[in-house]
C-alpha cells in the first residue's frame, strides 16, 4: 500500500533530474560510448551563491567494528607503531590533513549494545562485553569515552556521540551527556574528574539511538518516535554554557522509508513559526548504502564488469533522490527548515575481501568507490539548505574507508575515496553554486534511472570558486566546457584523480596507484569566461577558479 509519505514525494525523481541536468536532442549512445554531438557544457552563475555547504557534510564514522577502532585508530601505548596515548599518529595526521569536521562514535549497531560506564576508569578494571553484531568477538572496552574524546581533540574535530536506546535507559543517556559536558560538581562531573578529566568536553551532536527499525530495537516508527521524544528530553544542555549546546539527532529511516521520516516529523514541536528552536530533537537521520548486487551478494570491491560499474554509479546517484524525497516530507511539516537532515551512514558495501573475517566488513577501495563519493557530494551540495551533516561509513578499515592499515606490516594506505575528500575540501562552509550540466546526448537508463555521464557541482568562497567534475564513462574521455558567468575568472588550477583501470586501487606496495595529479588538459577559449576541460575515463577532477570583482 502506498503511504502518505510516498505520495508526498511522487514524481521527485524526474523533477530532480530536470533541475540538475539538461540535454540537447541527440541519439542516445549509452554508457561507455562517446558523445554524439560536441562537448558537454556546465553552466555556472558565479554571482548567484545559494545555501552554505556545511563542513559537517564531510563527516566521518568510527564504529567498534572489525579493525576500525582497534588496529585502526587505537593500537595501545605499548605498540611499536608511533602513537600518542595509544592512538596512531599517522592516522591522526592523515585525517587532520582532510580537516575532518566531525567523527561519529561508537556506532552504528554497536551503539545500542554499548553501556558507556563500562568504558571508563582504569582499563584493567573495565568489564568485557560481546560484540554480537560484528564478528561475535569479546570487546574489552579499552577504548571508551576518554579515549574517544582524546582522539577528537587530537584530530581537532567535533564529537558526534551516539547513545543507546535499544538496550539502554533514559537515565543512562542523561548521565552520559552530564559526564561529558557538565562543568560544576554534579555527580557525573565529579566522576569524570575522578577518572582524570577536569574540564568538560564539547559534544555538539548526540544521536538518540541507531537504526531503531532494525538492529536498534526492531521498533515500529510510532513507537520509536515516542521514545525519541522521551530520550531527547533528557539529553540536556548542561550548566547553561551557550558554547556547549547539543543538537539531538533522532534515528531516522533506511532507504525509502518515508513513513518513518513522517512519523518523526509529526513528533517535533515548534515548527509553526520562524522563531525558536525545534524540539525535543533538532535533526533526523537517514541511511543508504550503495552496492552492485542484492544484499545477499553485494558484489566484489575489485572485480566487476562494466555493467556492474554503471549499475553501481546509478545506485549512488539514487542517494540524492532519497535526500530530496525525505526533504519533501520534512518540508510538509517544517517549511522553515528548523529540523536538519543528517545522512550519517552512506557509502559502498561490498562482499568482504577473501580470507578476512566476514563480520569485520573489510573491503578494498577503487576508482569506482571514489566516483561513488563524488556523486554523493554533488548531490549533498545541491541540498545544503536541508542537509546539515553526513558521515561516510567508515573511516578506517571498514566499508568505504578513508584509510586502510596493513595488519602485518602496519603500513598505512590512503584510499581513492580519501583523495576525493581532500580534493573537495574547499567546498566546506562555502556557498553552493548551481551547476547546470547540458549534455550532447540523451542519458541512458541504468537500473531504472537516467545516468548522465557527467556529474558536477560548484561552490564559492570570496575570491575563489571550486568546481567538481566526474566522468562516469568507464572507457572514454569526455570533453566539456565550463561556461562561467557573472564574475570574471582571473586564473585557474586543476587536479584529476583516476587510475590505470576503473578497478585501480592503492596497496602498501603501490600506495599511489590512484592519487591526484595536475590536470593539464584545461584550455581557455576565445569566448570570455569559458574553459574547455578534457576528463580521462573513470575520473574525478576539481578546478579551482580565481575570481575578479
Amino acid at each position: 500500500m502506498t503511504t502518505p509519505s510516498r505520495d508526498l514525494a511522487t514524481g521527485l525523481v524526474s523533477a530532480l533530474s530536470a533541475t540538475t541536468t539538461g540535454t540537447r536532442p541527440g541519439t542516445s549512445t549509452g554508457p561507455g560510448s562517446a558523445p554524439t554531438d560536441g562537448p558537454a557544457r556546465v553552466v555556472i552563475d558565479l554571482d548567484l551563491p545559494g545555501a552554505t555547504i556545511s563542513r559537517h557534510l564531510y563527516g566521518h564514522f568510527a564504529e567498534h567494528l572489525g579493525r576500525c577502532i582497534y588496529e585502526g585508530f587505537f593500537v595501545g601505548e605499548d605498540s611499536p607503531i608511533p602513537n600518542t596515548r595509544g592512538i596512531r599518529d599517522d592516522v591522526v595526521a592523515a585525517l587532520r590533513a582532510l580537516r575532518i569536521p566531525n567523527l561519529r562514535w561508537p556506532g552504528g549497531c554497536f551503539a545500542d549494545d554499548y553501556h558507556w560506564k563500562d568504558g571508563i576508569g582504569p582499563r584493567e578494571e573495565r568489564p568485557r562485553m560481546v560484540n554480537s553484531h560484528w564478528g561475535d568477538i569479546v570487546e574489552d572496552n579499552s577504548f571508551g569515552t576518554h579515549e574517544f574524546m582524546d582522539l577528537v581533540e587530537l584530530l581537532d574535530t567535533e564529537a558526534y556521540v551516539n547513545g543507546n536506546v535499544g538496550s539502554g535507559t533514559v537515565a543512562e543517556m542523561s548521565e552520559w551527556i552530564e559526564y561529558l559536558t557538565r562543568a560544576d560538581d554534579s555527580p557525573m562531573a565529579s566522576l569524570r574528574r575522578e577518572n582524570g578529566r577536569d574540564e568538560p568536553w564539547k559534544v555538539p551532536f548526540f544521536g538518540i539511538g541507531n537504526e531503531a527499525w532494525g538492529c536498534g530495537g526492531n521498533m515500529r516508527a510510532e513507537d520509536y518516535a515516542a521514545l525519541a521524544r522521551q530520550y531527547s528530553t533528557y539529553v540536556r544542555d548542561q550548566g547553561g554554557d551557550p558554547g556547549n549546546t547539543v543538537t539531538r539527532i533522532a534515528a531516522g529511516a533506511s532507504d525509502d522509508d518515508f513513513a518513518w521520516t513522517e512519523a518523526l516529523m509529526r513528533g517535533v514541536k515548534n515548527l509553526e513559526g520562524r522563531d525558536g528552536e525545534a524540539g525535543p530533537y533538532q535533526a533526523i537521520s537517514m541511511h543508504y548504502y550503495t552496492m552492485s548486487g542484492p544484499w545477499e551478494d553485494k558484489g566484489s570491491a575489485t572485480e566487476f564488469s562494466q555493467e556492474e560499474w554503471y549499475r553501481t554509479l546509478s545506485r549512488a546517484a539514487r542517494a540524492e533522490e532519497l535526500v530530496a524525497r525525505h526533504s519533501t516530507v520534512m518540508d510538509h511539516y517544517d517549511p522553515h527548515k528548523k529540523v536538519g537532515l543528517v545522512f550519517d551512514e552512506w557509502g559502498t558495501w561490498w562482499n568482504v575481501e577473501p580470507g578476512t573475517n566476514p563480520g569485520f566488513l573489510y573491503q578494498q577501495n577503487t576508482v569506482r568507490d571514489a566516483l561513488v563519493a563524488s556523486i554523493h557530494f554533488d548531490g549533498f551540495h545541491r541540498h545544503a539548505d536541508r542537509l546539515i551533516m553526513a558521515n561516510i561509513a567508515q573511516t578506517v578499515n571498514v566499508l568505504q574507508a578513508m584509510i586502510l592499515t596493513d595488519p602485518e606490516s602496519g603500513a598505512l594506505v590512503l584510499t581513492p575515496t580519501y583523495h576525493v575528500f581532500a580534493m573537495n575540501a574547499g567546498h566546506q562552509d562555502a556557498r553552493a553554486l548551481a551547476a547546470h550540466v547540458l549534455l550532447p546526448e540523451e542519458p541512458a537508463e541504468v537500473d531504472g534511472r537516467a545516468l548522465p555521464m557527467i556529474s558536477a557541482s560548484a561552490s564559492t568562497t570570496g575570491a575563489t570558486a571550486l568546481v567538481s567534475l566526474s566522468n562516469l564513462d568507464a572507457a572514454e574521455p569526455r570533453t566539456l566546457v565550463l561556461d562561467l558567468r557573472g564574475r570574471p575568472v582571473t586564473g585557474h588550477t586543476a587536479q584529476v584523480l583516476t587510475g590505470a583501470s576503473s578497478a585501480a586501487h592503492n596497496t602498501p606496495e603501490q600506495p599511489d596507484a590512484v592519487a591526484p595529479t595536475e590536470l593539464a588538459d584545461v584550455r581557455e577559449l576565445e569566448h570570455e569566461g569559458r574553459l574547455e576541460v578534457t576528463l580521462p575515463p573513470h575520473s574525478f577532477a576539481t578546478v579551482e577558479l580565481q575570481l575578479g570583482e
